[in-house]
């Protein structure tokens, strides 16, 4: 039995502890400097996940070696690929947009990497239909990209990168161009695959949810510096930017603990079930705070604060509701409990948050 890249299954587990993806990427791009450390060892997802502009797709064509790099090193498995080019790294690469060759078949696009990495015309066909195979796509080996569905593009682009065995998967936004319905499915079988796959896998993101589900260990990267790394629940459970926050549905503030009490820098005293000193994040749900018209007598929350609503969005199932006022917060409710408050942006709320709905940790 052999592992998704070729490799007898269980063989990974007797490889050297030296081996895997040992990384420092500089990249400078005019005003753009990228600086990331990024270690990858065999048979681990890794995503990098950020905003727009972060330096994620710059860090992955450094890996490809599509952009040379400025400084830093990039070794492979012991072996030096800095200034190795593109065709000589043992790398397959899915892009956002599949770039599938349109005049070839679905099974010749598979079979173009094994050609150029010298199997004659026969044998690369066969390695491709197997791929197809595995993809579930037997049965389309004769078709061209244009009358390929978006998820079928996608297994093809996925075949044609695994088809050349390489020792890194590079996946850019593998699903960004899938509609919702597709994605979901598509996500799941991508899933497997990765779980199949030995070697070593980077994806880039910025969809937290395609992280959380296709990745091992998240690497979080903002202005071209990595800002947090760990495993999805490390990083769902304690942020440490803004945009962290944000991206798995947290309220995040900073400040300074003295016991449950922590006094943010430019706004009002936090109770917390944590009894910690010094400088710490507290972060809580939207779905942690209530809302009320008037303010509450004999509630058990600790923390109050009168606010203002700035706005308000349908967010899934439920009403995300944006406040300002002492601590600038979002909170969930439903689209009843909001028509019975009267919520409409500038009208005044009383919220509320219990300490044993917060979190904190240290900065």
């Amino acid at each position: 039995m052999t592992d998704l890249d070729g490799t007898p299954a269980g063989a990974r587990a007797q490889e050297s502890p030296g081996q895997g993806l040992d990384a420092r990427l500089v990249v400078e791009r005019g005003t753009f400097r990228l600086d990331v450390s990024l270690t990858v060892s065999p048979g681990e997802v890794v995503a990098l996940l950020g905003p727009n502009g972060a330096g994620k797709t710059t860090a992955l064509r450094a890996l490809a070696g599509l952009v040379p790099l400025t400084g830093g090193h990039l070794r492979l498995d012991g072996a030096d690929l800095g200034h190795a080019p593109p065709e000589a790294r043992p790398v397959g690469v899915v892009f956002q947009d599949y770039l599938l060759f349109p005049h070839l078949s679905a099974l010749d696009n598979v079979a173009f990497g094994p050609r150029c990495r010298g199997a004659g015309r026969a044998e690369a066909r066969a390695q491709a239909a197997e791929w197809l195979a595995r993809m579930g796509l037997s049965g389309h080996a004769g078709v061209k990209p244009r009358r390929l569905s978006g998820g079928q593009a996608q297994r093809v682009a996925l075949a044609r990168a695994l088809a050349v065995r390489p020792r890194l998967l590079l996946l850019d936004e593998p699903l960004a161009a899938l509609d919702a319905r597709t994605r979901l499915e598509v996500r799941a079988q991508l899933r497997r695959h990765l779980d199949g796959f030995e070697a070593m896998a980077v994806l880039v993101t910025h969809d937290p949810l395609d992280a959380m589900v296709l990745a091992d260990r998240l690497v979080v990267v903002e202005h071209g510096r990595v800002v947090q790394e760990g495993t999805p629940s490390e990083i769902a459970r304690r942020p440490r930017t803004d945009y962290i926050a944000r991206l798995v549905g947290l309220n995040l503030y900073r400040g300074r603990a003295a016991g449950h009490t922590v006094r943010l820098a430019d706004g009002p005293a936090l109770t917390t079930s944590e009894d910690l000193s010094g400088p710490v994040f507290v972060a809580f749900p939207p779905s942690a705070v209530t809302l009320h018209r008037d303010r509450p007598t004999g509630s058990s929350a600790r923390n109050l604060w009168r606010c203002e609503v700035a706005g308000l969005e349908t967010h899934g199932d439920q009403i995300r509701v944006a406040l300002t006022g002492p601590l600038p917060l979002t909170a969930d409710l439903t689209a009843l409990a909001a028509a019975e408050l009267g919520l409409r942006p500038g009208a005044v709320v009383w919220a509320a948050v219990k300490a044993a709905q917060t979190h904190a940790y240290p900065a």
